[in-house]
């Protein structure tokens, strides 16, 4: 079905079954009202009507390289008529190719590859191995972040979504991350943002006590938290803070890694190697669900011998990573990273500077490559949000009539508290851009409505 072939009874029937039999995720059940997708391809998705939309969204920031890329789809049609699927106890040609052009391009001497589901049970598996390896119970994790909605993902996770299933006793310390615009520390320069958060770091450290501390676990540029890119010098100072006192320095790179910044990972931009690092969403542009962990030599060595305690019936699943395989390598050959990398300095980021300067509702401008997002606010000068924090129903009025004028223009937004985020496939075009663009500065021009 393309765009030109609307079929409404279909999409009526699929909307029907929808609401009869699925559940779907952070959401209550009753009050949402779920499009009914008919295809998608390249940047576009579109409904039974017909009505194309540009994806701002990438779907959930994985589709990369867009939807329904020829040569990923035939590496999978190729990988399911050879074999389908095999345990992972075993080499499987596939699964090691992933692992190798994986490990390539990561930094230092993260050459282990350990493959899971996705990347919430990456990051419950790399917190797992940095306590096994440091013997050492405690997690520190950074307010403003998301890391998966599995158990301690969740826990890890410092934001709203963690709220309603927050144990309080998953080991897990939260602290302030840099982020200038709303600082935690009265700082009035980056500079001294970043000087006071390595600060406030290392106290929280000597107060929990650093001999219970395994792992700080941070992503490498929050993403559905607020893309907020850290400071010069702030990962370098988690680095020197970790190797000061034996703890795990862990990023999480499943949004922010396979060319979202405009690098193969966002660790590149600030020149820093972790300990452990998690990946998933674009190694495979979300075609087949994948995600794992990269692995320094010195944990690796800490199984070398002894048995690692954990595994998924499906780690490294052959079709995942045929589609990763076919991934990278179009990602290498069409130069997707450096597209991202080179619109978003050249268009996205002046664009959306451009904007600014005409809604009095956007606060601030923040983002690199194709991984950009806008704070929304009610007053520029008191820097008051648009609407309140982790508001809904009336209280979220602002960001719903948005939201909805964005959707009437022909994009889908990606929409989140205060924020909207600007997270196109990495191999988009300019045309395709300046186009959402163009629809954005009209969706901004009702949110300027709700300003004082």
């Amino acid at each position: 079905m393309t765009p030109h072939q609307a079929d409404p009874e279909a999409g009526a029937a699929v909307k029907t079954t929808d609401r009869a039999h699925v559940f779907h995720s952070w959401s209550a059940q009753e009050l949402i009202d779920p499009l009914a997708v008919a295809g998608a391809e390249g940047s576009y998705f579109w409904d039974y009507d017909g009505r194309r939309y540009l994806d701002f969204t990438s779907g959930l920031v994985y589709t990369n390289i867009g939807y329904q890329h020829p040569k990923v789809v035939a590496a999978i049609q190729e990988q399911a008529a050879r074999m389908t699927t095999f345990a992972p106890a075993f080499a499987v040609e596939a699964r090691s190719e992933a692992a190798r052009l994986i490990a390539e391009r990561t930094p230092g001497d993260l050459d282990k590859i350990f493959f899971t589901n996705g990347g919430a049970d990456a990051v419950e598996h790399a917190v797992r191995m940095a306590r096994l390896h440091t013997g050492r119970p405690k997690v520190l994790s950074a307010y403003r972040s998301y890391h998966g909605g599995t158990q301690q993902a969740v826990n890890i996770t410092g934001d709203p979504r963690r709220w309603a299933t927050d144990s309080a006793a998953a080991g897990v310390v939260h602290f302030w991350a840099p982020f200038l615009y709303r600082s935690r520390f009265y700082a009035e320069t980056e500079e001294q943002e970043c000087a006071r958060a390595l600060e406030h770091l290392e106290t929280t450290i000597a107060f929990e006590g650093p001999s219970t501390v395994a792992a700080i676990i941070l992503e490498t540029v929050p993403g559905t938290a607020g893309i907020m890119v850290p400071p010069a010098g702030y990962l370098a100072g988690v680095r020197e803070i970790c190797d000061k006192y034996g703890i795990v320095f862990v990023l999480d790179e499943v949004m922010a890694g396979f060319g979202r910044t405009g690098q193969w990972f966002a660790a590149d931009l600030f020149d820093v190697t972790p300990d452990l690092m998690t990946f998933a969403k674009g190694v495979n542009s979300g075609y087949v669900p994948l995600g794992g962990v990269a692995i320094s030599g010195a944990i690796a060595q800490t199984f070398a011998k002894r048995p690692y305690p954990g595994g998924l019936t499906y780690s490294g699943h052959p079709l995942a990573c045929a589609a990763a395989v076919a991934t990278i390598q179009v990602m290498a050959e069409e130069g997707v990273v450096e597209n991202a990398a080179r619109l978003g300095a050249e268009v996205v980021g002046p664009g959306l500077r451009e904007l600014a300067e005409r809604h009095p509702c956007v606060g601030e401008v923040r983002g690199v490559g194709m991984f950009w997002a806008l704070e929304l606010v009610k007053n520029r000068q008191t820097r008051e949000p648009l609407v309140p924090y982790n508001a809904s129903g009336e209280a979220n009025a602002a960001m719903t009539a948005f939201g909805a004028a964005a959707k009437a223009g022909g994009i889908w937004p990606f929409v989140n508290m205060n924020r909207t985020h600007v997270v196109p496939p990495c191999n988009v075009s300019e045309a395709e851009l300046k186009e959402g663009l163009a629809v954005l500065d009209a969706a901004l021009a009702v949110a300027d409505e709700y300003t004082e």
